[in-house]
């Protein structure tokens, strides 16, 4: 499958990933992530029941703060 990973094309084997399995395959281990499908919020709860399929578009943005 392909999906739109951070604005640029990713292929994968497989047709579908929940959002848990797809950020342990990407190796995103960052503690505050913020995750969209499709320009939907997801929130972390729903990191096991969501589903990522081909086409769909992901955000996966780590939240940093500092100062």
């Amino acid at each position: 499958m392909k999906i739109c990973l951070n604005n640029r094309e990713v292929s994968m084997a497989g047709e579908s990933f929940s959002i848990r399995e797809l950020l342990d395959l990407m190796r995103f281990t960052f503690p505050m992530i913020v995750v969209k499908v499709n320009g939907r919020l997801v929130r972390k709860e729903e990191y096991e029941r969501v589903f990522v399929g081909d086409g769909d578009n992901v955000d996966a943005i780590h939240l940093i703060s500092g100062g």
